[in-house]
């Protein structure tokens, strides 16, 4: 059984699924758990859900602390690796399951949930599709389990979308590369203010226009944290750092893939970075609506339920329509998507384009309606609000998404139908 694309995945993993078989009405195919795989996925993480992660998330953004306990059960659960093949110790799904971890996580902790994304889908996943036999054998078993936290770095002090001026350089030194730059908002770059995560896929310059990706370890000399960030608006459960590569001796067998090759690395990756990133705005939508439907139904003004004024109801119904055309889209195109294939891209966008916004829209709807409510700290809308910002800038800007989707249009405007 292979995960490398959607399609394929389906047609082995949904034998036992009620609409897989020929009679089955087709209008019974569940989008969003297409197969019992699927199905036991959603609830391992409904219950890990409500007694794992929501007890801990308000206290660990109030902190501003990585959960690292909760990251190995999230591990020992496989929630860490359900793109990876079983030999690695993955659940060998598709990326419906990728947005299914997503989703479920960030309708709790968003913070936590992106801490889990870089780990798993911007480091171990691209490994897996773009890395060697050996070096997946070698790095993804301990990122799989949770014993070792990973990420990925691409965004410098001076270059973010415009990654092909990045300033980190990698040459050749005898056997191996010299690595010289800094890496900046890096997403799981140290486990805390003192401790460097344990490895990392880096891209770097290795000649004009022409980026490599380079696995770096922790304790590789002249590998260390920079600044910490700190007071981030939001997304607090995820530790944010800037990385220093000073003179770092990077072994030939931790280039990735062939010299030259990172951008094209890079690009494959955030196919599924953004559709696991509009996940995370599917999370954030769905608790946000449950919140403001709840306090409707519960509070009263003028003596009546909130859920009679039209405002309110206005606030409700756009909200819910608006997540549930996400979701769908987000779904729909999670089980088309190859790991490996090509021309995915404005998808991809466009999730994240639309799931962003509508996450941001459904927290803002969800504070109006509890009014000083939900402007208290002591309320999950006032942390989604805050969370909800980054997907707008992270994993590609809102005008990046315009950028390329309309160059893609422009070229092929059948994509259009």
């Amino acid at each position: 059984m292979k995960a490398r694309s959607a399609g394929e995945k389906h047609d082995s993993a949904r034998s036992g699924n009620r609409a897989s078989s020929p009679e089955a009405d087709w209008r019974l195919f569940d989008l969003y758990a297409p197969s019992d795989e699927h199905a036991l996925l959603a609830e391992t993480l409904r219950t890990f859900v409500e007694r794992e992660v929501e007890p801990q998330a308000a206290l660990h953004d109030r902190e501003e602390r990585f959960n690292r306990p909760l990251f190995r059960q999230a591990g020992e659960l496989g929630l860490l690796g359900v793109t990876l093949p079983e030999r690695f110790g993955g659940a060998e799904l598709d990326a419906v399951a990728a947005v299914q971890v997503l989703e479920a996580l960030s309708s709790s902790d968003p913070g936590f949930g992106l801490a889990l994304l870089a780990h798993s889908f911007l480091f171990a996943h691209n490994l897996w599709v773009n890395g060697s036999e050996a070096q997946c054998a070698r790095f993804l078993p301990a990122v799989v389990r949770g014993d070792h936290v990973a990420g990925m770095c691409m965004t410098e002090p001076a270059v973010g979308t415009d990654v092909l001026a990045m300033q980190t350089r990698a040459r050749p030194a005898g056997e191996g590369w010299i690595l010289d730059g800094v890496k900046t908002f890096i997403t799981n770059g140290g486990v805390d203010a003192e401790t460097l995560g344990d490895v990392f896929i880096v891209y770097a310059a290795t000649g004009e226009r022409s980026l490599s990706a380079f696995l770096v370890e922790k304790g590789m000399e002249g590998f260390r944290l920079g600044q910490k960030w700190v007071d981030k608006l939001g997304m607090r459960a995820s530790f944010t750092a800037e990385l220093v590569f000073d003179g770092v001796q990077v072994p030939a067998e931790n280039l990735m893939g062939e010299v030259g090759q990172g951008t094209r690395h890079m690009m494959r990756n955030l196919e599924i970075e953004r559709l696991t990133l509009a996940a995370q705005g599917l999370g954030i939508a769905q608790r946000s609506l449950q919140v403001m439907v709840a306090y409707a139904n519960e509070r009263k003004s003028f003596g009546r339920p909130l859920r009679d004024l039209g405002q309110i109801q206005r606030y409700i119904a756009e909200t819910f329509a608006e997540y549930r055309a996400a979701r769908a889209y987000v779904y729909d195109t999670a089980r088309r998507l190859s790991f490996t294939g090509t021309g995915q891209r404005v998808d991809a966008d466009a999730t994240k384009l639309f799931g962003a916004q509508v996450a941001k829209r459904a927290a803002d709807a969800a504070m109006q309606v509890l009014g000083g409510a939900g402007y208290m700290g002591e309320n999950v809308v006032e942390r989604l609000w805050r969370d909800a910002k980054l997907l707008e800038i992270g994993g590609g800007t809102l005008e990046a998404h315009h950028k390329n989707i309309t160059k893609d249009l422009s070229r092929n405007p059948a994509l259009i139908a």
